[in-house]
């Protein structure tokens, strides 16, 4: 299912890589016309021409500065004349027992999974706003729905995400604005790479090598949520690998 993509103004966070680049692949194929932000410059210029998205497209963004997020997006708007969806991938994993006292990785988690999340929303909810229309699409993981030992933190910024998303759909339909958290489990992108941690990172190593999925299962998520006519409102999917039992 691919209806309601083709000529849609679309942002994404964290495109240069894993979740983002394969989602930006997928859109881009199937017509959306789209702006992307990551801290990696080389990496989003080059994903830009591979795949003709045009001058101005790639927009070196951190989204723990709220300048750059709407920079970000209202270079969407300077180009396409609006924005229709927003998706706030954005997101890091260092993951560590609390015991560790591992308070900069702490501190990370929550400028990058919780903040760039908001700041992505005060950004694009002005837009829609005044357009009637639009879709935020967050990022929560599997992990904002359970935690275990070590995940404590990064289970925390996921579940955050998708409280802020409920109340974000409530707050929005005097707008006709549509919003959706998608909530993927073991996915094969660098996202274990950020956890350094020793002992926590061998084992996620080894969990992601045994139960890992390609990027573009997220991607398809995505073009679901996005199909759907109008008047329909995909608020939430969580999805994991079928052999993943937890």
């Amino acid at each position: 299912m691919s209806q309601n993509i083709a000529g849609k103004v679309v942002v994404v966070t964290g495109a240069s890589s894993g979740l983002g680049e394969a989602t930006v692949r997928r859109l881009a194929a199937d017509g959306a016309k789209i702006v992307i932000g990551a801290r990696r410059l080389e990496k989003l210029e080059a994903l830009a021409s591979a795949l003709s998205l045009g001058d101005g497209a790639a927009v070196r963004t951190d989204v723990t500065q709220p300048e750059q997020v709407q920079a970000l997006v209202d270079q969407a708007v300077k180009l396409h004349g609006r924005i229709d969806v927003i998706i706030n991938n954005a997101g890091l994993m260092p993951q560590s027992l609390l015991e560790k006292l591992r308070v900069d990785d702490w501190n990370r988690m929550i400028d990058v999974n919780l903040k760039g999340t908001l700041y992505g929303i005060a950004a694009a909810l002005p837009h829609m706003k005044a357009q009637k229309s639009g879709q935020i699409i967050n990022v929560s993981s599997v992990a904002g729905h359970k935690v275990g030992p070590g995940s404590a933190v990064y289970s925390a910024t996921k579940t955050a995400v998708r409280v802020i998303s409920e109340g974000l759909r409530q707050e929005v339909k005097p707008y006709n604005i549509r919003t959706t958290v998608i909530s993927p489990g073991a996915v094969a992108t660098e996202l274990p790479e950020s956890v350094k941690d020793t002992d926590t990172a061998k084992a996620i190593k080894e969990f992601y090598e045994q139960y890992a999925i390609p990027a573009d299962s997220f991607a398809r998520a995505v073009v679901f949520a996005m199909s759907q006519p109008e008047d329909v409102d995909i608020n939430e999917i969580l999805f994991r690998p079928t052999a993943q039992v937890l």
